[in-house]
């Protein structure tokens, strides 16, 4: 598929990306999908670049009786991997339950995609489904940004979500491990990791917000005190190693022009013929909105 073709995409939310895969192109001479059909269900493997990882053993067996009762509604999405095989694109979650429940054949539905595309696919339902978790999110979003060059805004325009949505997401990923850990079985929420996300010890505050049942909003409080803390000490630093440096007029009314434009407080450090600029900001929101306003690309 051309990268023309996936860029025309971006956009269209996921029932618009999954029926254009599901008609030929009027381009085409013959289709290059096939029909609906079924298939012996040990043909059917998964795609080992699925985003989800995680699949709840209680929802598996519910879904596995109504698949006994009511067969499979809506068929499972493939690909070719050879002759008589089938990777997923989407639906693994209908195959995992259709192997407990005893099915020997499965629906499928045959689509003549690439990597690319069917790493799309299977992000764009998970996330519109709500199927992934926090980190499951964040980590397909960096496998497309990392194997195709996708930028932020793109990735927003393929999931229907805005660009800091997607920054936010990616921002998870610097958690540390115990943390990330956390997230991934439920016990903190992704409000609560973008709170703590930059704080100078994200492993004791999500420990805390755990063991109290804090909310976000509580987790939030706790890092802009951590954040003031930390202001704190680095102005004990400067103040410690006898910086009593006067500013002049017009370096005050920079900093005032700047703070004014950006709506952030602005401090300015000369330092012979350089310096350095200092910015600060209380949310993810707020540095969000910075990025934009300095013309971030990415």
């Amino acid at each position: 598929m051309s990268e023309d073709v996936s860029k025309k995409r971006l956009g269209r939310g996921l029932a618009a990306l999954i029926g254009e895969i599901d008609q030929p192109s009027a381009a085409q001479a013959k289709p290059s999908v096939s029909a609906d059909r079924l298939v012996p269900i040990e043909h059917v493997s998964r795609n080992p670049r699925n985003p989800r990882r995680s699949f709840d053993t209680a929802d598996l067996e519910d879904l596995s009786r109504s698949i006994r009762q009511h067969g499979i509604v809506q068929p499972i999405m493939v690909r070719g991997a050879g002759a008589d095989r089938f990777e997923i694109i989407a639906g693994e979650r209908r195959w995992r339950a259709a192997q407990m429940a005893g099915l020997v054949e499965i629906p499928v539905i045959v689509r003549d995609v690439d990597d690319k595309t069917a790493l799309e696919i299977a992000i764009v339902e998970n996330v519109q489904r709500s199927d992934l978790n926090a980190l499951e999110e964040a980590q397909g979003y960096e496998q497309l940004i990392a194997q195709y060059d996708y930028t932020q805004n793109d990735l927003g325009e393929v999931i229907g979500k805005s660009r800091s949505h997607v920054a936010n997401s990616l921002r998870l990923l610097k958690l540390p491990e115990e943390v990330r850990a956390m997230l991934a079985e439920g016990a903190l929420s992704a409000g609560h990791a973008r709170a703590i996300v930059s704080t100078s010890d994200p492993v004791a505050l999500a420990k805390l917000i755990v063991r109290d049942g804090l909310s976000v909003r509580d987790a939030e409080r706790l890092a802009q005190k951590d954040a003031e803390k930390a202001n704190s000490s680095r102005d004990l630093e400067t103040k410690s190693a006898g910086s009593t440096e006067t500013k002049d007029a017009d370096t005050v009314a920079l900093e005032k022009s700047l703070t004014d434009f950006l709506g952030l407080k602005v401090q300015l450090a000369h330092k012979g013929q350089g310096g350095q600029m200092r910015i600060e900001y209380k949310s993810l929101e707020q540095l969000d909105e910075l990025c934009r306003l300095l013309g971030e690309k990415n």
